[in-house]
């Protein structure tokens, strides 16, 4: 798996993208236009936007192909991780001084054909089971004391199958990694 990063001032930029679409767009209802002429935040990316208030989850959506460069992709999540999270009632205006924001830049997917080759702390995965699917990022890991658990309840909480599905060989599971920042 190939490694990739990003420059410490292009975190953050995409940190202040994602506050002021999230701001512009709780104040106006239009989606603002992020520009970045840098080659960095240029490239195309799959990336996830995690919200967090108080130290907990407040909201969390991604995308796991890249369709669009790195910095629109931000914006686009951080106002669907606050507005858009099922999970979650919207964030409003006077919520947002109290939200942290978190980007995950994923690298591309890699199949594996067992669980084996998942490694914990270090890879985020990807389930999938018929039209079923679910994602944990890296981060999730620290919730779970064994692979098993983390495994068990990707299948369980994310993709709503059965929690031993990871073990079925018509399961597909794929792993990535993540250049994580926050505010």
């Amino acid at each position: 798996m190939n490694e990739f990063s990003i420059s410490e001032a292009n975190r953050k930029e995409l940190l202040k993208i994602a506050r002021a679409s999230v701001e512009e767009y709780l104040k106006t209802g239009n989606v603002p236009t992020a520009r970045a002429s840098n080659p960095e935040l240029a490239r195309e990316a799959a990336v996830f936007v995690t919200l967090t208030e108080r130290g907990k989850l407040r909201g969390c959506i991604g995308t796991t192909v890249p369709r669009e460069p790195l910095y629109r992709a931000v914006a686009g999540m951080a106002i669907a991780a606050a507005t858009k999270d099922s999970r979650f009632n919207p964030v409003t205006i006077g919520e947002l001084k109290d939200i942290r924001f978190e980007i995950s830049v994923l690298s591309p997917m890699m199949p594996v054909k067992i669980a084996d080759e998942i490694k914990q702390n270090h890879h985020g995965v990807l389930i999938r089971q018929g039209s079923r699917s679910g994602l944990f990022l890296p981060q999730v890991w620290e919730h779970f004391k064994t692979k098993e658990d983390f495994l068990g309840e990707l299948c369980w909480q994310k993709a709503g199958i059965e929690p031993t599905a990871w073990q079925d060989k018509d399961t597909e599971l794929s792993v990535f990694t993540v250049v994580a920042f926050e505010e």
